[in-house]
C-alpha cells in the first residue's frame, strides 16, 4: 500500500493527493465512487486533519472529486479536452464516443448592430441569423450555442430544423458554405442565471465563454458565442520554446 515519506521534501499533503490521484487513475476508485472520510485518511495515513483536508480540496478546486454537502466527497467524472480547432460540436462529441444532440432555445432574424456589423464584415443593419441552442453530450447539458450568420449567406435557414443536428453540416450540405479557417477567444466567466438552470450548474457557477469568428473562402460567415460548463472542460494546447536569434 502506498505510504506518506516523512523525510520527503515533497509536502505530505501532496503525496496523499498523488496517491489519491494513483487510486483514481487505476479504477480503484472509480467515477462517482466515494473516497475515504477525513478521519479514514488521516488513521490510514498517519496524518493531521488540516493536511488532509487541504490535498482534497486541491482535487476538488482541480475537478477531480467533487463534495456532495451532507453525503461525502466523491470522484468527479473526467474533463472534456475544450477542442482549439475549426471542428462543429457534433463532430468534436463523435470523435470522443459521445452522443450529441442540441434543442432549440430561439430562432430569429435580427438586424446587425454596428459591432456586429464590424465582427461580421457586413453593413450595419443588414439582416444576421440568431439561432441560440443547447448542447448536450449523452443527454447532459454542456454548452449554450449563440450563432450569428447573415441572411445573405443562408436564405432561408430559419426554415430548416436543427434538433440533434450539426449546423455545420446543414451550411455546408444546403449552402455550400464549408468553414475552413477561424479565430477564437477564450474568457472566464460566471453563468448568469437563466444560463445556470440551463446547464444544470449552481447559481455563480464557473463558465467558459468561447468567442469565434469563423470563416469560408476568405468570407466571415458565422459568428458564434457559446458558454461552456467550466466543471466539465478543460484547456489543453502545446507549447513551443521561441526560436533565439543571434
Amino acid at each position: 500500500m502506498a505510504h506518506i515519506d516523512p523525510d520527503s521534501p515533497v509536502p505530505k499533503y501532496f503525496q496523499l493527493r498523488e496517491i489519491l490521484l494513483d487510486l483514481i487513475d487505476s479504477n480503484e476508485l472509480s467515477i462517482g465512487a466515494a473516497i475515504p472520510s477525513e478521519r479514514e485518511l488521516c488513521q490510514r495515513f498517519g496524518l493531521s486533519r488540516m493536511t488532509v483536508r487541504q490535498a482534497v480540496d486541491h482535487l476538488v478546486s482541480e475537478g477531480r472529486l467533487h463534495r456532495v454537502p451532507g453525503k461525502g466527497t466523491f470522484v468527479a467524472r473526467p474533463k472534456i479536452e475544450l477542442a482549439l480547432q475549426l471542428t462543429s460540436f457534433s463532430d468534436d462529441m463523435r470523435a470522443r464516443g459521445m452522443v450529441p444532440g442540441s434543442r432549440d432555445l430561439d430562432r430569429r432574424i435580427v438586424r446587425a448592430s454596428a459591432h456586429l456589423a464590424k465582427e461580421l464584415g457586413i453593413q450595419p443593419g443588414e439582416e444576421v441569423h440568431f439561432i441560440e441552442r443547447l448542447r448536450t453530450a449523452d443527454g447532459e447539458p454542456l454548452s449554450i450555442e449563440r450563432a450569428h450568420i447573415p441572411v445573405k449567406l443562408a436564405p432561408g435557414l430559419a426554415e430548416h430544423d436543427l434538433s440533434d443536428k450539426s449546423l455545420y453540416e446543414l451550411l455546408e450540405s444546403r449552402y455550400g458554405l464549408v468553414m475552413d479557417a477561424g479565430e477564437l477567444t477564450i474568457d472566464g466567466g460566471i453563468a448568469d442565471p437563466s444560463d445556470a438552470d440551463l446547464l444544470k450548474l449552481p447559481r455563480g457557477g464557473a463558465v467558459l465563454l468561447l468567442q469565434r469568428r469563423s470563416f469560408s473562402g476568405g468570407v466571415c460567415a458565422e459568428l458564434g458565442v457559446s458558454t461552456y460548463r467550466a466543471d466539465r472542460y478543460q484547456l489543453r494546447t502545446m507549447l513551443e520554446m521561441p526560436v533565439r536569434r543571434g
